[in-house]
């Protein structure tokens, strides 16, 4: 079903481009060629930031399941590239559809890696449960309603939010949650043998924080207004994720009865500053506010893995394997609180534009629907994942490589006390 489906799409795709899709039209004076010049170059490094932060730091932070490292990998780069393309379809059909022709630029590809990134968000919760086929339904279900809710978030009710924090963190996150529930349903079970990170695992997941964390703030300022605003959303980005940072590890180690660090709060509290930061990280704000936020961030974070996932857990049986409710959900939630402060905080001297009670009622209100809109039709999504012809991989091969690449070292594959008989029988299955 995988390279059918793959190769149908891609071949639709083609016709498509084919038909329809061209690039915008070349500048006929020399005056507007140069300044298309320092444009491309202006917004470029920035690309090419997002391109290493996506493809790989993403990636490598999903290795941190030792069994599961390669395919992790390969269905992130997949994803990537598949919710991409098929983010540029329909914004080109919806937004740069002129007679006749689609018009395709830089800034069409930047929005489209935004699409996606929700969708390499979203199939945390449910990483290493499912199927290839299923990951692409998921991707192909939630990219049309992200469209749809970045327009009535920011378009229709005029929400501030440069950085994502509300349209593609919140919405993301609690998209994947519902994805979760409904796939999985109210049963709990036993932590998988192959489910618990080991040391090679936890390192590399941590090399790929390390590469998000410094390619951060180029995702948070690339589309802001070039100037002013762009250099303060470099600045404050820089500032809550270093913040965030440092107050991860004391959290951390409170935490623990023998005051060591958690892997796990390292590769996700970290990075907890650049998602809180994202929807006020262009407003006009002391640079102390970066930090407490930075700062608050983490500590909501750490809080989550250690005693808000287990109850989750425990009392509504939710499956949430990256943790991205800790990392996307909380402090994108803490983000948007914050925006409606600094909006009603901030005066129309600084800002430079008109802050209003009206304004900071946007910011809620679009939390509100980022949150209801993304969990409604995840649980619809989920739903559409238990159809029979996408059945999920057998429990017993969960989080293993095997499932789905060929392995040189076949004897890693079945599962503990497994025979080599029953470990094919499994993969008949």
């Amino acid at each position: 079903l995988l390279p059918i489906s793959l190769g149908l799409f891609q071949g639709a795709l083609l016709l498509f481009f084919a038909l329809f899709v061209t690039y915008d039209k070349p500048s006929a004076q020399a005056e507007d060629a140069s300044l298309m010049a320092i444009q491309l170059y202006g917004i470029f490094p920035f690309f090419q930031d997002i391109q290493v932060m996506l493809v790989v730091g993403l990636g490598l932070l999903l290795t941190f399941l030792p069994h599961y490292g390669l395919s992790a990998l390969t269905h992130n780069f997949l994803l990537f590239n598949f919710s991409t393309q098929w983010a540029l379809v329909l914004q080109g059909l919806l937004h740069h559809f002129h007679h006749g022709q689609v018009y395709l630029d830089l800034h069409n590809l930047l929005t489209a890696e935004f699409a996606a990134v929700t969708v390499l968000i979203s199939v945390g919760a449910i990483l290493g449960r499912t199927s290839p086929c299923q990951l692409l339904v998921v991707a192909a279900c939630e990219v049309p309603v992200y469209l749809a809710s970045e327009w009535a978030i920011n378009t229709h009710l005029g929400v501030l939010d440069v950085g994502g924090t509300i349209t593609i963190h919140v919405f993301s996150c609690y998209f994947g949650l519902g994805v979760s529930k409904a796939l999985f349903g109210a049963a709990q079970q036993p932590v998988h043998p192959k489910e618990t990170p080991r040391h090679h695992s936890d390192l590399m997941s941590l090399v790929g924080t390390l590469i998000l964390w410094v390619f951060w703030p180029s995702f948070v300022a690339v589309l802001c207004q070039p100037g002013d605003a762009q250099h303060r959303a470099i600045l404050n980005t820089f500032l809550a994720m270093s913040t965030s940072a440092v107050t991860t590890v004391v959290a951390s180690s409170l935490l623990e009865s023998d005051s060591k660090l958690s892997p796990g709060h390292l590769q996700n509290g970290s990075l907890a500053g650049g998602v809180v930061i994202g929807v006020v990280a262009d407003m006009a704000m002391p640079p102390v506010a970066a930090l407490a936020l930075g700062s608050l961030s983490a500590v909501v974070c750490v809080l989550g893995f250690k005693f808000l996932t287990p109850l989750l857990v425990r009392k509504l049986a939710l499956r949430d394997q990256c943790g991205i409710h800790n990392l996307h959900g909380l402090p994108g939630i803490l983000g948007a609180i914050a925006s409606a402060a600094v909006v009603l905080a901030a005066s129309k001297d600084i800002s430079g534009s008109h802050f209003s009670q009206v304004q900071a009622l946007c910011q809620v209100v679009g939390l509100a629907v980022a949150i209801g809109g993304s969990l409604v039709t995840g649980l619809l999504t989920g739903a559409a994942l238990r159809l029979p012809c996408l059945a999920r991989p057998p429990e017993r091969l969960c989080f293993d490589d095997s499932m789905y690449f060929k392995i040189q070292d076949q004897a890693e594959s079945p599962g503990p006390g497994d025979t080599a008989e029953e470990g094919a029988l499994a993969l008949k299955e």
